[in-house]
């Protein structure tokens, strides 16, 4: 394994070119296609740098909400997302239940989801997010 450049920079490195020289000498249907690819590399390049963050963070407030006793998060990022997967399975049960219709229950899942909306958005199109917050 090599420090640098680590697989960030490299992601960063081959957008880069994509962006500023593949794309601009492609025209219709590839230029598009290179623009997409373009934009995966960013997309898992902050997936890299801010995914298990957000994961964790997403764990955190689900654990809470749900009322789970205490204890540590997941070691391995996969056996966290698979945490995850199976407490937002929970939640989706008790808002189908209807426990979520009223009461300080609906604010704190309400705030979760905007949460865990806006550290997705944030990786998956930080752009879109920076508007959003000017409007």
């Amino acid at each position: 394994m090599q420090d640098r450049p680590d697989a960030s920079e490299l992601l960063e490195a081959v957008r880069a070119f994509l962006d500023e020289q593949v794309v601009p000498a492609l025209e219709g249907t590839t230029q598009f296609h290179a623009r997409v690819a373009a934009n995966v590399l960013a997309i898992v390049a902050r997936e890299i740098v801010h995914g298990e963050r957000s994961l964790r963070a997403e764990w955190g407030r689900l654990v809470a909400l749900l009322e789970k006793p205490a204890s540590e998060a997941p070691a391995s990022e996969e056996a966290l997302r698979t945490a995850v997967r199976e407490l937002n399975a929970e939640l989706v049960e008790r808002m189908r239940a209807g426990a979520t219709d009223q009461g300080p229950w609906d604010a704190a899942v309400l705030a979760h989801l905007r949460a865990t909306a806006a550290e997705r958005l944030a990786i998956a199109n930080p752009k879109y997010a920076e508007q959003r917050r000017v409007e």
